[in-house]
């Protein structure tokens, strides 16, 4: 997939950036958060808001560009439902020229101007999943094992069983005569296609996933009255523009510790509800980091440091409170581990990214 190969080369890119910005790690970025009540009625996925429950959802926060730096030129915004089935979210984006042109499912749809869904439900940056659809109604939807800077496996053959979405055009699809409002897209994903084993309870009842999704925009030109990709004057295609809900800091959505949180609450929508950011988070941030800063070491010099002192010099904390990393290294990787100041929780995170916690 040359999307893979793309994201390989942007995590060597930006390892050094990691290593240089460490200190700053719980400083700069708070990941986007929503509340997604239960619906009061049942919801038709046609492309149109006309349920009560719609009409009483917030919108989320406008998009930004995925590093964090620019307001983008169209607006983005979503709202989420949910109930004892489905997982709801209904995009609204403004585009004044709406077109699409991929028909075939599973093809690569952000060659197209897309919306794009990433839900890692059990927060551990592995078997995480991704849904991409264009204007067309056409989808692409994908299964990860971890993300792509680990060497994942990709199931593009994967399919959320029971998916239905409805793609409702704020003007003429495709018609270049015409300047448009945009379209409206609106999804529901069935809880049981994101269950990881037959058994598996996963429906996320007054818990959070991580969640985030990106809309991707292409500069356009017109080739005898249709829509095509812009390419420049050696004839390659202009980059895309990357609009997300949660910024991530780098060109590169693959990188779930960076997506924002969706708490699902057991209440009706129209009601209150608080959620607030574990400070567990917090301490799984700095793993994170640690985790990256470390991998920065190993391409310098050939093997992992023994001693978090090679790979920060700063004193870690986190809301006041100092953590205490240690380093355990083994002949296939290593181990971080921090005991958490405010669970007393042992979190771990190990050479390929993957957080356990342990009591």
């Amino acid at each position: 997939m040359k999307r893979q190969s793309k994201i390989k080369v942007l995590c060597v890119v930006f390892s050094f950036v990691y290593a240089v910005g460490y200190a700053q790690f719980n400083q700069n970025r708070t990941p986007e958060q929503y509340i997604a009540y239960k619906t009061l009625e049942p919801i038709v996925i046609d492309g149109y808001d006309s349920e009560t429950s719609w009409n009483k959802a917030e919108w989320t926060s406008l998009f930004m560009d995925i590093e964090g730096h620019r307001k983008p030129q169209y607006d983005t915004q979503v709202k989420m439902l949910w109930d004892d089935q489905y997982y709801y979210i209904l995009a609204r984006m403004e585009e004044p020229h709406v077109w699409a042109d991929l028909k075939q499912r599973d093809t690569i749809i952000y060659y197209n101007n897309d919306f794009e869904v990433f839900i890692d439900p059990d927060n551990d940056t592995f078997n995480y999943y991704e849904l991409e659809i264009n204007a067309l109604n056409t989808v692409w939807d994908l299964f990860l094992s971890k993300p792509y800077r680990e060497d994942s496996i990709v199931l593009n053959d994967y399919t959320i069983t029971g998916l239905q979405s409805a793609v409702a055009i704020e003007g003429t699809l495709n018609n270049s005569n015409d300047i448009d409002t945009g379209w409206v897209l609106e999804i529901a994903i069935p809880f049981a296609a994101l269950k990881t084993s037959y058994f598996q309870d996963n429906l996320p009842v007054d818990t959070f996933w991580r969640v985030n999704f990106s809309r991707v925009n292409w500069q356009h030109d017109l080739v005898n009255g249709r829509y095509m990709r812009k390419k420049d004057s050696n004839g390659k295609f202009l980059p895309e523009y990357n609009w997300v809900w949660s910024p991530i800091g780098v060109v590169n959505m693959h990188e779930p510790e960076n997506w924002g949180y969706v708490y699902f609450s057991s209440k009706k929508i129209g009601s209150q509800d608080v959620f607030k950011i574990p400070q567990d988070e917090k301490v799984k941030a700095a793993l994170y980091h640690l985790y990256k800063v470390q991998k920065d070491y190993y391409s310098r010099h050939k093997k992992w440091s023994e001693s978090i002192e090679n790979l920060t010099s700063k004193v870690i904390k986190v809301d006041g409170q100092v953590l205490k990393p240690k380093i355990d290294n083994h002949l296939t990787g290593f181990n971080i581990s921090i005991i958490s100041p405010y669970s007393e929780k042992t979190l771990i995170i190990k050479e390929d990214g993957e957080i356990i916690s342990k009591d």
